[in-house]
């Protein structure tokens, strides 16, 4: 059974709908990349599965004991956001907020359990620094470890390397791969990194500006795909190959291609 499926869904605010006609559905374990050209509307897609944004059509299935409460989400982060004025254990039990009703204070498995996950993500030494004085990369690690403090079955996550280093963003994506493969949390996260998209994940869901989903399906066809020829502008490439006298075949220029953008590469 589907941990979540959303059926012709369209997504918008108040002055109009931003995504449409999305149909995908996630299992237990899928590692899912959301890309597409900005304006698409892939961070207001996880907005609208969350309930942060209006769902003007379609609907949204939970199952395989899942349910909104248990889905963990990981945001863009605004500058603000990043000098919050807490300790990082104050901002990892915070995850623990939805799920706590009318009691006010965090349980001993709740402390332990946020403990844990810390020293997991090799920040047990940072428990009482404040969160501000954290580096780009120590901020995303607690804030991904606040989100498994509210679920370790579903991830939505918002471009998190954002504003990272090299170092810091190879970590955040080795931590995610780990957290998928060996606690098989189910993973669907907008990005902009090709490389990563095709390589780590499993499954990429394509969103086109104005016309809805272009692609679902494995990473490893996505590169063929008419809607990936057309955002990454391999049709074009290898027309001006061809025209500047390439010796090779065109599916040679084709694999030459694919392998660039697999680097990083983008021809847009």
């Amino acid at each position: 059974m589907a941990q979540l499926r959303c059926e012709n869904l369209s997504v918008g605010y108040e002055d109009g709908i931003v995504v449409s006609d999305i149909s995908f559905e996630l299992n237990k374990g899928d590692y899912v990349c959301i890309v597409g050209e900005n304006g698409a509307g892939k961070s207001s897609l996880l907005k609208g599965i969350l309930g942060l944004a209006q769902i003007k059509t379609g609907r949204i299935e939970y199952g395989d004991g899942i349910g909104r409460a248990d889905i963990g989400y990981l945001p863009q982060q605004k500058d603000y956001q990043k000098n919050f004025p807490a300790t990082v254990i104050e901002v990892v039990m915070s995850g623990f907020l939805n799920k706590m009703g009318f009691r006010p204070y965090y349980n001993k498995s709740e402390k332990e359990k946020a403990l844990e996950i810390l020293a997991d993500f090799g920040m047990a030494a940072y428990v009482k620094a404040s969160f501000a004085s954290l580096s780009g990369g120590q901020k995303q690690r607690v804030l991904l470890a606040r989100a498994l403090c509210a679920t370790d079955k579903l991830l939505l996550l918002d471009e998190p390397a954002t504003g990272l280093d090299p170092v810091a963003t190879e970590e955040l994506y080795e931590l995610l791969k780990r957290l998928n493969r060996e606690k098989k949390t189910t993973i669907l996260m907008v990005s902009h990194d090709m490389n990563k998209a095709v390589s780590d994940a499993g499954i990429i869901l394509h969103v086109n500006k104005g016309s809805g989903c272009g692609y679902f399906g494995p990473s490893s066809e996505y590169l063929d795909s008419d809607a990936a020829r057309h955002f990454l502008g391999l049709d074009y490439k290898e027309k001006n190959l061809q025209e500047k006298g390439a010796k090779e075949d065109p599916e040679t220029v084709k694999e030459k291609l694919n392998e660039r953008v697999k680097k990083g590469e983008r021809y847009v």
